[in-house]
């Protein structure tokens, strides 16, 4: 096992724990708690592309204003991290 992956299943861990998990917590809530845990993780960017295009169609469609703004912050982030892959490729 290399020192990487056991470091990075270890943030994973952590990040997890970070995360409310009980049944009362809104999909909303997890998703803010998540954008506050991380900083930088790698990912392909393709995978982020994708993920801005299905976010931006369910902050348009959504009518709940604390999910879209969820929605509308998460978006911005993940193009950003694009932008940044872009600028550091």
């Amino acid at each position: 096992m290399n020192l990487d992956s056991s470091r990075d299943r270890a943030l994973g861990r952590g990040v997890f724990a970070l995360i409310p998990q009980a049944d009362s917590v809104t999909a909303t809530d997890r998703a803010e708690a998540a954008l506050a845990a991380l900083r930088t993780v790698p990912v392909h960017v393709g995978v982020l592309q994708a993920a801005v295009v299905l976010l931006e169609e369910a902050e348009r469609v959504d009518q709940d204003a604390a999910r879209a703004a969820t929605t509308a912050t998460t978006v911005e982030l993940l193009k950003a991290a694009i932008a940044q892959a872009s600028d550091d490729g």
